[in-house]
């Protein structure tokens, strides 16, 4: 039991070793129970595992407060939502991945699946190394701040730009270096078939292990700036991590939900841009006031603001008109 009470970045080992059993049930019974077969995944399924995710997302965040305190408590919650709403335009750039590499719907999920589990342990590396900075160099907290401000003012100014799978230089550098088929096999992401120039049979890699190879890249990307963006509301790894994979988790379920509402949003990068902007400028704002840090509270209110407000204009400019003229007999 005493090995249980260990402190492995600044927890309990229980605490780490009970979220980690959770995230195991969560992807076997997904995997195993509810998507055992390769099949399309319909909207309404979409919303309703979507809304599951979030609650079970949520649960977590009200035993953390319960136990951890109302501090803790907020912190989840703020960075939940903040990973949440960022995920949203990660789930936009996987629609135009599937969309360039001509996936089936019924393979998506099965990409998104293993697109999973290579995000919980990119996101372990990264904010363990990201902890790990921060309590080395309290100062890379004002690099981290900085970094997101500039992020964020980059994504206003390139929000009506889509995103050009082509031109990636990672899929450029895949495509030359191993060999591609040209055509799908099913859900397999390796095939062993003949080499057109000696005959003999060799791996090759077929397009759907490139749309998941870019989905992971492009899950990269986007964590550089998402994970800055939690610990510039907090510093503890627990919750840091917990509620980006608890958010990250629920992203397979949302993806076929918004892909077919991706014209709806239009106007949500806007608002995710404001959120980083706002999110780097809290610890400058806070020196500024001579304050240890912006309160909880506020920052989780804010975020919603910014949110509530880029949700509802981009539904708001793409609604449908509602008194469409009908045509007059002749």
């Amino acid at each position: 039991m005493e090995t249980l009470e260990y402190l492995w970045l600044g927890k309990p080992l229980w605490m780490w070793l009970a979220f980690i059993a959770i995230v195991v049930t969560l992807l076997a019974l997904d995997l195993g129970v509810l998507h055992k077969k390769q099949r399309e995944i319909g909207v309404s399924e979409s919303l309703i595992l979507s809304a599951v995710y979030i609650g079970l997302g949520l649960l977590f965040g009200a035993w953390v407060w319960w136990y951890m305190g109302e501090t803790a408590g907020l912190q989840y919650v703020t960075g939940f939502v903040i990973e949440k709403s960022l995920a949203m335009d990660n789930v936009f750039v996987i629609a135009m991945i599937f969309t360039y590499f001509a996936i089936p719907r019924q393979y998506q999920h099965r990409v998104l699946f293993w697109g999973i589990l290579g995000v919980i342990v990119l996101r372990a590396i990264m904010i363990g190394v990201g902890a790990t900075l921060v309590e080395q160099f309290s100062w890379v907290l004002y690099i981290f701040a900085a970094f997101l401000i500039l992020t964020g003012i980059k994504m206003w100014m390139t929000a009506g730009k889509d995103y050009d799978v082509g031109s990636s230089g990672a899929l450029r550098f895949i495509q030359k270096h191993l060999p591609v088929t040209d055509k799908l096999h099913g859900e397999r992401f390796f095939v062993r078939q003949p080499d057109a120039t000696t005959g003999k049979a060799k791996l090759w890699v077929t397009p759907l292990f490139l749309a998941l190879a870019m989905v992971e890249i492009v899950d990269v990307v986007f964590a550089v700036d998402s994970v800055p963006a939690i610990f510039a509301i907090t510093t503890d790894p627990f919750i840091v991590y917990t509620s980006n994979i608890f958010a990250i988790l629920g992203l397979r379920a949302l993806y076929f939900a918004l892909a077919a509402m991706v014209h709806r949003f239009h106007y949500l990068k806007y608002a995710l841009a404001l959120l980083l902007i706002f999110i780097g400028s809290k610890i400058f704002v806070a020196d500024a006031l001579g304050l240890a840090k912006i309160p909880p509270a506020v920052s989780l209110t804010i975020t919603f603001a910014i949110l509530a407000a880029g949700v509802g204009w981009s539904l708001w400019k793409t609604r449908q008109p509602s008194t469409a003229r009908t045509a007059l007999p002749e």
